[in-house]
């Protein structure tokens, strides 16, 4: 979770000689040196290539998910790996290294594991399969499997399961401790928050006293700091809302914990769990779905607000969608810079919700519910879910290409399936999360086949009233 971002392969790695609690001195080496003593130790150079490849992959994934998932810096440890054998991987400090081996490593150093849609390197347990043996690679097996001609990834597979992918030509770069450096609190912003609240919202559904986040946008207002308060008094820190370095470490632990980062059988980290919707800011010359998003928010407010004027929805951040920040900007008493930062983004969202609470019921349509502000990926719940659930399952009988989803109110692998056949039989980003784009688009849809007409009496653009009136 370094940086809460998509895993790198670091420029060097801390190895404590030792058991964690010993009393040994640690040592700092690059990576593809690191790998290619453990590969040396662990490992016989006169083993089939594909043996040596498929055991090397395991051995940097391994090394990886300590890593990326803070395994140790979150427990207060200065390192990031032990060269126990009974809890990491073989290192002996200054030995000599094999050729064929290096030159493998060299090769494939920036290769690793992951398992389903999962981001993160997989914890790629492995052991000899003679004296000892486990659930993940068998070391001497491999090299059964190798001579009889299966390649590196099918070996792989055969240990870690058919659904594993591998990430290769992965990005080099510096470790440096994901904690953002100062302490997060009521009014803080940015992705650091976002991450917090990601995983406090899963956290949550270990432990329910911790109150959903309903909205994680990177925002740290109340409902983030009331579920800061209950994490902290659940596990026995100072309960003052504030993401310090100690609440920090004990969300990415328990975090890493609940979903198993650290076991072969990971629940593993969607990329929607590390990736921004909105990204820091959006300015002008961007493109994409959170342009669209801004855009959305924009239109829907210039029509009950004759002070910000219309934008077009075309996921371009051209001049006149600037103008239109600017002009809620003004409006809102905020610095005219035409960007929207988090602050900004926040006053449109509540601005937008605002409006929505003082509709009349019934003010859109009879049959469909407007967009409800807040973007529905895995791991949404509540009753946003279950209605467009219910969209996808009627509009499914005459697009049978889109699966039909049980209504559970969950967000769960099957609903993101029948958001992405849905996006992609009608053109829309493949993103696999229903804003206000896809959620407009799939209640247009259900509205027609329904009603078998496009609205009762409103002036529609992507779902917008612009007459302001039923």
């Amino acid at each position: 979770m370094n940086n809460q971002a998509l895993p790198f392969v670091p420029e060097a790695i801390t190895v404590h000689l030792g058991s964690p609690s010993s009393n040994a001195p640690n040592v700092t080496v690059p990576f593809i040196d690191y790998i290619k003593n453990v590969a040396s130790s662990e490992i016989y150079p006169t083993w089939p290539e594909a043996a040596l490849r498929a055991n090397i992959i395991a051995q940097i994934t391994f090394a990886l998910n300590r890593v990326y998932t803070e395994y140790y810096r979150s427990r207060g440890y200065p390192f990031d790996i032990t060269n126990s054998t009974a809890i990491d991987q073989a290192y002996v400090d200054g030995r000599d290294i094999f050729e064929n081996i290096s030159q493998i490593v060299d090769e494939i150093f920036d290769t690793y594991i992951v398992r389903g849609g999962g981001v993160e390197p997989i914890f790629a347990l492995y052991c000899n399969g003679t004296t000892a043996t486990c659930e993940g690679l068998s070391q001497w097996g491999s090299v059964e499997l190798a001579n009889a001609g299966l390649v590196p990834f099918e070996i792989l597979q055969n240990y870690y399961g058919a659904n594993i992918g591998l990430v290769t030509d992965a990005p080099v770069q510096g470790i440096s401790e994901s904690y953002p450096g100062t302490p997060l609190s009521f009014g803080s912003s940015g992705e650091p928050v976002r991450s917090i609240q990601v995983r406090l919202n899963r956290i949550s559904k270990n432990y329910p006293a911790i109150p959903k986040i309903p909205f994680p946008d990177g925002s740290f207002q109340e409902a983030t700091e009331r579920a800061v308060r209950a994490f902290q008094e659940i596990f026995s820190l100072t309960p003052d809302g504030v993401v310090g370095r100690a609440t920090w470490n004990a969300i990415n632990r328990i975090y890493a914990g609940v979903k198993n980062l650290s076991d072969i059988n990971s629940e593993g980290i969607p990329p929607e769990d590390i990736t921004s919707f909105f990204g820091d800011t959006l300015e002008e010359g961007e493109t994409g779905v959170g342009v669209r998003e801004l855009q959305y928010l924009l239109l829907f407010i210039s029509a009950f607000n004759d002070r910000i004027p219309p934008v077009t929805i075309d996921g371009i951040f051209g001049p006149s969608t600037a103008e239109a920040v600017r002009s809620l900007q003004l409006f809102y008493g905020l610095p005219q810079t035409g960007a929207v930062d988090f602050q900004t983004w926040q006053k449109i969202y509540d601005s937008y919700v605002g409006i929505l609470a003082t509709l009349p019921e019934g003010y859109f349509s009879p049959t469909t519910e407007p967009y409800g502000g807040i973007p529905l990926r895995p791991g949404s719940e509540g009753a946003d879910v279950s209605r467009i659930q219910n969209y996808l399952n009627y509009i499914s009988d005459t697009y049978t290409e889109i699966p039909k989803v049980t209504v559970d109110g969950v967000f769960g692998p099957a609903t993101q399936a029948a958001v992405l056949a849905y996006q992609n039989l009608f053109g829309l980003e493949t993103t696999g999360i229903v804003a206000s784009s896809t959620y407009n688009s799939i209640a247009d849809t259900y509205r027609v086949l329904r009603e078998g007409a496009q609205s009762s009496g409103i002036q529609y653009s992507g779902d917008i009233p612009m007459n302001g009136q039923q």
